[in-house]
Formats: C-alpha cells, structure tokens, sequence
C-alpha cells in the first residue's frame, strides 16, 4: 500500500518536535506493515528569515523537500491570514498542496489512501484533494480540531462534510470520538486508535537523572516536571502555584513559548523562583532524563487530545498528576499510574502529588503499567481500517 499523508503537523528540519506524534505514528506503521509513505506537509508563507519575526522566520526556512527517516516530505507553503485565516485556511491548505500532488502523480507515483491529520484546517482540506484526485481519505482527530474548533459555526459546517465524507474516522481517544457525535456523525463510523509510547526511547535515567539535579543545585524534598509549550493552555502556572502551595520541593518546566516572562514573574510573586528551573526547549530524545529527574510529572491543561507527555513519563518510571480533560483519564486508569485531578487549580494539585509521594509506587510499576501502551495495537489497528478501505472502494470503483 501507498499511502499519501497530509498533514500541517509533522516535524521538519526547522521545527523538530513540531507534530512528532504523527511521525511517530507513521514510522511505526510503516514498520509493522512495510507500507510506502510519502509527506505532504504545508506550512505559513512568511516573506523573511530574520530571527526578529519568531515562528514565522522559522517557517521561512523550512526547506521545501527534506528526507527524515526514510520518508520524503514536502513543504508547499500556503497563505495563513490573520483574522480571516480561520475561515479560509482549508482552501489555501488544499491549492498549495494540489501542485504538489500533481507534479508527484505525473512523477510517477501512485497513491491508495490519503491519509489526513487534524480535522481543520487539514481534513477539509484533504476532502478537497480526495475528491480531485480520487483518493480514499481518512481522518484522524487529535484535540483542538474537535474539542475546540467545532465552537465556531462555519469550521463546524466544514468538518461535519468533511467527515461524512471519508472513508475512514480515526480518532486518538474516545472522548474526542464523542466530540464527533455531537456534531452528528455517527459514533460507530469512529475508530479510536490511541497514540503509544516508544519504549525504547523513553526508559529511566537514574545516572542523567542525579547529575541534571546536581547541576541545578537540587538536594532534599520532592522533585516535579511539567513539559510542553508555554502557553496559557498548558496552564503551567497552576504547576507553579502547586509548587508553592507544597512549601518544598523543585519544579523542572522544559519548553519555551510566549507565557515565559509570566511564568517567571509569578515564580517571584510567589516567592518560588529560586526552586523553579526553566530548562528551555528541550530535544524530544532528550526527555526521557526530565522525567527520569521528577517524583512526579505534572500536566495541568484546560484541553488535551490523547497527551503523550503522560505515557513517556510513565515509561521511565514517573507517576502523573492531570487535570480531568479529554483524553487524559483514559491514559490515567489505575494508581499506580497517577491520579486525575477534577479541579484546575494549584492546591487541588498539589493534594494529588502529595498522596502519590505519600506512597510513591515503584518507578519499574509504573514502568510495567506504560508498557501496554506499545504502538503495536495502533498500528495494527490503522491496518485493518486501510484495508477495509480499499477493499470498499475497489468493490465501487
């Protein structure tokens, strides 16, 4: 099988980390099946590299072709318009990435399945291309495109096509699937396939562990991490304010993003900032010592789709504490993994870490309870609904 991916998330030479979760995905894949695979990934047009301009330099230099484990990736660039952006961001997705479909068709490739990720701007996009080009299409839900965006009345419209439509639903948790049905397909028309954690990239660290604490000055009391974007909705700062409510303890936050300079002027209010560490952006392969570092990983988002952070901490060793949104209480199921915290705010946290540390289970339990989260029931199940596909639509065609 040939699959053609589509996709605004997928890493690319500028921007590493950026949708690693869809590579992953597709890398496992591609292992289990021996699929062949090639990337259509657009991103914003922006006019100038200088580093002045942020995210929007780095777009800029992302190369238009690039190669990243066996995969050739294109880059088409598309307008991303302020204001209006929202509404019209599937029709650029879909002229830009078009030109390249059809140099790569009249190339001599040739495609069985689109395979779409992220309902909008993508998915509606990918509807567009399926139907020029005559492609079976599936779609994978993975959070704010199905939790969020369906707020707004016309993107609504658009994914509800969209969806009825393709040939296959995937969707990273159930409650994203649920998402779905509000907004009238059909439940059953939904495949949940969870994202796994790789096990041999994340495992524990002990030795890297004790010296990136000895390098930050860390002695007694308890260790926490909090990892991702800063932004308002990783809501880091309720993770500050647990620290403080603890009255002991470190916080390791690696990331970067906008919310930087408030995160740290609330660790000074709070008097905490001596004991909360800003590692910056830290390399995804890289992690697996920031978790392997903490007693406990915190995620204290407002929405989330299926989080890895939570798996890969767990796969070395570390309990979780997370906020009862979407997918979260689906990857938290028994002590041993963590706890759930229903309410959003920096006491009910550090409750919840205090009766994890209160009787921490052992890192190689929470390690085993990790290891039923392989990819290989993902990527088995991606087999038999590409495979249900084709079937189908050869019987049509």
């Amino acid at each position: 099988m040939n699959i053609l991916v589509f996709t605004t998330l997928f890493p690319n030479a500028r921007q590493p980390h950026h949708g690693i979760f869809v590579e992953n995905r597709l890398r496992h894949l591609r292992e289990m099946s021996g699929y062949k695979a090639t990337v259509v990934a657009p991103v914003p047009w922006f006019p100038s590299q200088n580093q002045r301009f942020g995210v929007y330099a780095d777009y800029a230099s992302v190369p238009r072709h690039e190669s990243r484990h066996r995969l050739d990736i294109y880059h088409p660039r598309y307008p991303a318009i302020p204001k209006v952006g929202m509404i019209w961001a599937p029709f650029g997705l879909y002229l830009s990435a078009r030109r390249v479909v059809k140099q790569l068709l009249k190339d001599g490739h040739r495609f069985d399945l689109l395979d779409a990720h992220f309902f909008y701007p993508d998915g509606v996009a990918a509807a567009l291309l399926a139907r020029e080009f005559g492609l079976p299409f599936c779609i994978t839900g993975r959070g704010t495109d199905l939790n969020l965006v369906p707020d707004y009345p016309i993107p609504r419209r658009l994914i509800r096509k969209a969806a009825e439509r393709a040939s296959g639903l995937i969707t990273v948790c159930a409650a994203l699937a649920d998402d779905l049905a509000d907004i009238g397909i059909p439940r059953e028309r939904v495949t949940v396939l969870r994202n796994g954690v790789d096990l041999d990239l994340f495992n524990r660290q002990e030795a890297n562990a004790r010296a990136l604490r000895e390098k930050l000055g860390i002695g007694q009391g308890p260790v926490l991490a909090s990892v991702g974007h800063l932004i308002e909705r990783k809501a880091h700062h309720l993770v500050i304010e647990a620290l403080a409510d603890m009255g002991e303890g470190h916080l390791l936050i690696a990331g970067k993003g906008p919310e930087e300079h408030n995160l740290r002027s609330l660790a000074n209010r709070l008097g905490v900032a001596d004991r909360v560490h800003f590692l910056g952006l830290i390399p995804h392969e890289k992690l697996s010592t920031i978790y392997s570092a903490a007693d406990v990983f915190v995620l204290a988002s407002s929405r989330e789709g299926w989080p890895n952070v939570l798996l890969e901490s767990m796969a070395c060793g570390t309990p979780v504490v997370a906020t009862n949104v979407n997918g979260s209480p689906e990857v938290v199921q028994k002590p041993e993994a963590g706890r759930i915290v229903d309410e959003r705010q920096g006491p009910a946290l550090a409750a919840a870490i205090r009766d994890i540390l209160a009787d921490r289970p052992a890192a190689a339990m929470v390690r085993a309870y990790a290891e039923g989260f392989s990819w290989d029931a993902t990527s088995r199940g991606q087999m038999d609904l590409f495979t249900s596909i084709l079937e189908t639509h050869c019987r049509v065609y």
